[in-house]
């Protein structure tokens, strides 16, 4: 079962819910931290890391000396990585996608295969949950390929906790392509409205089945619980705006540590999510 946290925007309490599902499933579980630009579910779990490698991409190498200036590399290049001015051919490796049709096309031969560091991949566990995040490189602009490389670290785990990126951009897209059931987190309020709905177009583009989690949810106002209605989507868990919540949440605290009745809940939860995952289908 693999299942992707997600928020059409950030501070909605999407790593909240992925720690904690995390953790009230413990064993035969992994959670898979997906926001790479700023991972920080290690600041609740506290795991202890095992493994620590750079993931790298390819980028082209020119060797001048074989190369005839025909161009054909810099034409088949969607992202305009490669261009050729007086006859030499110019990398922007920023701009590289790491596709390779450059190296297909090139008659002579003329480009080498050169690696960029996108970042390190770090893999460990925190008791008997599984747990695996990713860095990105500061600077660095692609974080698809990095995203990959962390979903691939699901280990054979039974169940498979995404912790994606905020927002509906690339990096989301990659993080939550595949998963079993998407469980969209949000707050009552306008903000949250808007870019939920963003989120939700998106995940159904995907044909993926996905449910919702209201944080906060008695603040604000009922137009997130409308806008559910009019889509037919589930509204799984509310999760009060609770002092205690925010106290432990403020000290790197899971609920389910700081409120042991909680564990209970969210078990609830994911059996929920089976239910909707499986009866739901996938939409075409």
């Amino acid at each position: 079962m693999l299942i992707t946290i997600a928020s059409g925007k950030g501070g909605t309490g999407k790593t909240t819910v992925a720690t904690n599902l995390a953790l009230s499933l413990g064993r035969g579980a992994r959670l898979l931290d997906c926001d790479v630009e700023e991972p920080n579910c290690h600041l609740f779990l506290h795991p202890e890391i095992t493994e620590r490698r750079e993931v790298t991409a390819f980028i082209p190498v020119i060797r001048e000396e074989l190369c005839t200036g025909c161009k054909k590399c810099a034409e088949i290049c969607r992202f305009r990585a490669l261009t050729v001015v007086a006859g030499k051919v110019l990398v922007f490796p920023e701009l590289c996608h790491s596709c390779g049709g450059c190296l297909e096309v090139c008659p002579e031969q003329a480009i080498g295969q050169g690696r960029r560091v996108l970042g390190v991949l770090e893999s460990g566990h925190c008791g008997e949950l599984g747990f695996s995040q990713g860095r990105l490189r500061v600077g660095e602009a692609m974080a698809p390929p990095l995203i990959r490389q962390v979903r691939a670290q699901n280990n054979g785990a039974e169940t498979v906790i995404i912790d994606a990126p905020p927002g509906t951009s690339c990096p989301v897209i990659a993080a939550m392509r595949g998963s079993d059931f998407v469980l969209l987190v949000t707050e009552p309020t306008p903000f949250g409205l808007h870019d939920l709905r963003l989120a939700v177009e998106a995940v159904r583009l995907l044909g993926i089945p996905c449910g919702l989690v209201i944080n906060r949810a008695d603040m604000g106002d009922e137009g997130v619980r409308e806008y559910a209605r009019e889509m037919s989507l589930p509204l799984i868990m509310e999760i009060p705006y609770d002092r205690k919540i925010a106290e432990a949440y403020s000290r790197g605290i899971p609920i389910v540590e700081a409120m042991p009745e909680w564990a209970e809940r969210f078990r609830g939860l994911y059996r929920d999510i089976l239910v909707h995952a499986g009866t739901s289908g996938r939409q075409q």
